[in-house]
């Protein structure tokens, strides 16, 4: 496919992702871009946050895991609807009621300032990682489609990509992330079905053919309950799931910043599990369509990339694919990426400056904005530069390594919210940063000493242990009274 056409495909998305953001973020103030007023619409949130859930790791990554690993990331799935439950009747009602503007307040009410701290940075480190990672994934394809066949390095990629997320959240915050996600959750689901309907159209497959294909292919494994050691075990993959999403959701910035976004508690309780039931059904397209993808490799004889994450985007740029599927793939792939990483990027610029600057509380509404200019920029550079570090050193497929970040950044946030809510006892609150370090390099022995004394796998349970080794030790420094917070 021609460099030329994939640049058209930005600029054309781009331009349409402008004229959101601009409509989006009139009359924009410190609120809007921090709670967006508390005046959206919950179908609008509801739907803009199933793009929100699906970044352009999701989207590359998703479909290639079908080669190695079969369905089984449905049964992680599965958790996360249990788990969006959670988030939505148990700490949504406790956000909203407390009023915060960053749901990492909660710590500082509850425990003080240096617990606040530590779940702020954590949630720092987390986000930062994470979508590093993922937009990461991005850069790379379009390295190869577009930025390496007309001679620019990698590292220009980066920074013309990031200053454009930057320059489209700049304004309006979170306001405009929502209205920005929901044009992303339409191109998004409606690139996946259209290449489906191309790819199954160039095997020569009617509906009937296409679902007797996928149902028979041997990568239309759904449930593995043969061996508990291996990563891909139901139990493991699904109880994972339910705390993953309240790690990586409920305990995220990034995403309640959106669900805060609604006018009540119930209007957003009703968001969040429209789009909890919505994901899987979009993730089961993600998955049908990488098993397309293998069967039209096998037709085509197109070698099986060494790294599954770069089959979709192999198949969709061959030259027995017709320009609209590699143009879809494109706008699927930049709608997920750029709208995840605004978000992100307006999420971390709203932590730090509410959670660990304290801004909102040391200076006047003028002041303020001038200090969250100056950390919106920060943080731009700052996921520039993760992005760069990753491409030099990644050697794993992408959704395991969000993943495997999140086990061990977002345990501690786990276990925080976990023994805050679960029990009435006060903490020692400047042993907390220590528990919160430890916590994490505990489990990384742990997991090395059970993969090699017992052929042990740890998935991402890891992110459980890493919560309840924290818990522990905040039981271990507790101050033994009940706390009424």
């Amino acid at each position: 496919m021609s460099p030329w056409i994939v640049m058209a495909t930005i600029v054309g998305y781009f331009v349409l992702l402008y004229i959101v953001s601009w409509f989006a973020s009139r009359k924009s103030d410190n609120a809007s871009f921090f709670t967006g007023n508390r005046q959206a619409p919950w179908p609008v949130v509801a739907f803009a946050t199933i793009g929100a859930a699906i970044s352009g790791v999701t989207f590359v990554s998703v479909p290639g895991m079908v080669v190695a690993k079969g369905y089984s990331y449905l049964q992680m799935v599965l958790g996360f609807i249990f788990g969006y439950i959670a988030v939505a009747y148990v700490l949504i009602p406790l956000f909203y009621r407390r009023n915060l503007i960053s749901i990492y307040g909660y710590l500082e009410q509850r425990f003080g300032a240096s617990t606040y701290k530590s779940g702020a940075w954590f949630f720092f480190i987390s986000k930062m990682l994470g979508a590093s990672v993922r937009f990461y994934v991005v850069c790379v394809v379009l390295q190869s489609l577009v930025f390496g066949p007309l001679g620019i390095p990698f590292i220009v990629n980066v920074i013309i990509t990031i200053a454009l997320i930057w320059l489209y959240t700049k304004q309006g915050g979170v306001k405009t992330v929502i209205w920005t996600d929901t044009l992303k959750s339409f191109c998004l689901i409606m690139s996946v079905v259209l290449c489906i309907v191309f790819i199954g159209k160039g095997l020569g497959f009617n509906l009937s053919d296409m679902y007797a294909a996928v149902s028979s292919h041997d990568t239309c494994q759904m449930f593995y309950f043969d061996d508990p050691k291996a990563g891909t075990y139901f139990w493991k993959q699904f109880i994972a799931g339910i705390f993953m999403v309240i790690a990586t959701c409920g305990l995220d910035q990034d995403m309640m910043q959106r669900n805060l976004a609604c006018k009540n508690p119930k209007e957003s309780q009703k968001s969040m599990v429209v789009n909890a039931i919505s994901q899987f059904f979009v993730i089961a397209l993600f998955l049908i369509l990488g098993t397309l993808l293998v069967l039209y490799a096998g037709a085509q004889g197109i070698a099986m990339p060494e790294k599954s994450d770069d089959l979709f985007g192999l198949v969709a740029s061959h030259p027995t694919m017709p320009t609209v599927v590699g143009i879809l793939f494109i706008l699927g792939l930049i709608s997920a990426a750029y709208s995840a990483a605004g978000s992100a990027l307006t999420a971390l610029t709203t932590s730090f400056t509410v959670d660990i600057l304290g801004a909102n509380k040391k200076k006047d509404d003028k002041g303020l904005s001038t200090t969250r200019e100056i950390v919106h920029v920060s943080m731009a550079a700052i996921m520039g530069a993760v992005i760069i570090v990753f491409y030099l050193i990644s050697n794993s497929d992408a959704i395991s390594a969000v993943y495997t970040v999140a086990s061990y950044t977002y345990g501690p946030i786990l276990g925080l919210f976990a023994f805050g809510m679960a029990t009435k006892m006060s903490v020692r609150d400047r042993m907390v940063p220590a528990v919160c370090i430890g916590a994490p390099v505990i489990c990384y022995f742990v997991q090395d000493w059970l993969q090699s004394a017992f052929g042990y796998t740890m998935s991402f349970e890891l992110l459980l242990l890493n919560a309840a080794v924290t818990m522990i030790g905040l039981l271990i420094f507790s101050k033994g009274k009940a706390c009424n917070k």
